[in-house]
């Protein structure tokens, strides 16, 4: 099984999105897309490059930064990674999630750096047969990267800094 890998963009999103558009058809449209971008998602942009050929869904997750934490307003989100393992994290929870729920095509997109409220943080778009195996598979996933992902957060906020409990 081939993934398409693609780290820290810095160019425009319409730039990076006909970079990733010509790698997948390269690549005959991979059924595993990793991206960990410094720069803004453009979840609906994404959705477009996943194989969804002989599907029946596509099921996706969009993770903000909230504005709010218990009351405090969050000003940004800074999240900093070891980048050299995460694309491998991504990838391997992506193929188990292919296997094990049977999707078709599997899209994850993570940011780094800071990140402002109600910009989105992380992208999950799953192709699959049927609906709920894709629902499963997205639900799956975010839990998977939440736990595995080296990946740390810190908050800041009104009050202060604070760094998050765990990875993701």
């Amino acid at each position: 099984m081939n993934s398409l890998v693609i780290y820290n963009q810095r160019v425009h999103p319409i730039i990076c999105l006909r970079t990733v558009h010509k790698r997948v058809t390269e690549m005959e449209k991979d059924k595993i897309i990793i991206l960990v971008e410094k720069e803004n998602l453009n979840p609906e942009q994404l959705r477009s490059v996943i194989d969804v050929d002989g599907c029946g869904s596509v099921v996706s997750f969009v993770g903000l930064t909230r504005g709010e934490d218990n009351e405090i307003k969050v000003k940004r989100l800074e999240f900093d990674a070891w980048e050299n393992k995460l694309h491998e994290v991504l990838t391997d929870i992506a193929r188990i999630s292919i296997e094990k729920f049977d999707v078709k095509s599997v899209l994850i997109a993570h940011r780094t750096g800071i990140v402002e409220p109600s910009e989105p943080i992380v992208c999950i778009h799953v192709g699959s047969k049927h609906r709920a195996a894709g629902f499963k598979a997205c639900s799956w996933l975010i839990d998977e990267l939440k736990l595995q992902a080296p990946l740390w957060k810190k908050e800041v906020r009104s009050d202060g800094e604070i760094w998050k409990q765990g990875l993701g």
